[in-house]
């Protein structure tokens, strides 16, 4: 039993790795780059690279109530993302990501209350301290409101749906259940990028960061469906839930990015609100 919660927390932490980094690339990317066509080729390549490896590995596939989860659980996730791309390259990654983090643990959290009953003391005060947080990191600094909070809010939402729709696959191979889930997002991406014709702004090396980003993304699905089949779902969301840290340390490593006092308070409330939800 030990071992297989260390196994899953190995998992989880190799979660926050790659979502972190992958948000990152895609934040930055989308700065030059229209999101629903950076996340549309993100989506192609992730799923060319997970469903490949599912066929190399013989993976039994899963049973069609599985998949119909899997491909709610896609579809909310892909839109989000094409989202949250944007949301980063508006503003403060820095900000953006943690906000969307903890609405992403507000929501499932939320649904665990209705269908479970009255929440922990501990969950109450991650929700209070969840709500500080997004109050403080929503406040206007030097006369004007930080840009792609509303954008970070929507796919703040989107990926609790994920969170939730994902649990519900329950078990199967976490390969075909993260190929299946990225094909629904590659499907509803491309949609809205063709019809919409949403080509431009783009530039040649943003191509190859977005098809880049891709499988990084997709890595950390696959981790994240194996750290909840291999130990607790608790101990796998809590983990997982901390990959906006990667994302800020980037973006303060990398684009310099710094903020007052009340927004750097608000930014540590949020992640530590999250562990605090998704615990109780």
């Amino acid at each position: 039993m030990a071992s297989e919660q260390i196994l899953s927390a190995a998992y989880a932490l190799g979660t926050v790795c790659a979502w972190g980094v992958a948000d990152f690339i895609g934040g930055y990317t989308a700065r030059r780059f229209h999101a629903f066509l950076l996340a549309s080729l993100g989506h192609f390549s992730g799923t060319l690279l997970v469903a490949a490896i599912a066929l190399e590995q013989h993976e039994p596939f899963p049973p069609l109530p599985h998949l119909r989860w899997a491909i709610l659980g896609g579809a909310a996730g892909g839109l989000s993302l094409a989202f949250f791309y944007r949301a980063l390259s508006q503003g403060a990654m820095g900000l953006a990501a943690p906000l969307a983090a903890v609405l992403s643990a507000v929501i499932p959290a939320a649904f665990g209350v209705l269908t479970q009953g009255r929440p922990s003391a501990l969950k109450v005060s991650g929700f209070v301290l969840a709500l500080i947080a997004i109050w403080l990191i929503s406040l206007p600094q030097e006369g004007m409101r930080p840009k792609g909070l509303a954008l970070a809010v929507i796919s703040g939402f989107g990926f609790g749906l994920f969170y939730i729709f994902m649990q519900q696959a329950g078990g199967g191979s976490a390969l075909w259940l993260a190929t299946i889930s990225r094909a629904s997002a590659l499907l509803l991406s491309c949609v809205i990028t063709l019809w919409g014709r949403k080509f431009s702004p783009s530039y040649p090396f943003g191509f190859l960061l977005a098809l880049v980003a891709g499988p990084i993304d997709v890595t950390g699905t696959v981790l994240f469906v194996r750290a909840t089949q291999t130990g607790p779902l608790a101990t796998a969301v809590i983990l997982s839930s901390l990959y906006p840290i990667i994302t800020v340390l980037l973006a303060r490593l990398f684009l310099k990015e710094h903020f007052s006092g009340s927004k750097a308070i608000g930014v540590m409330a949020a992640l530590a609100a999250v562990p605090m939800i998704v615990a109780g």
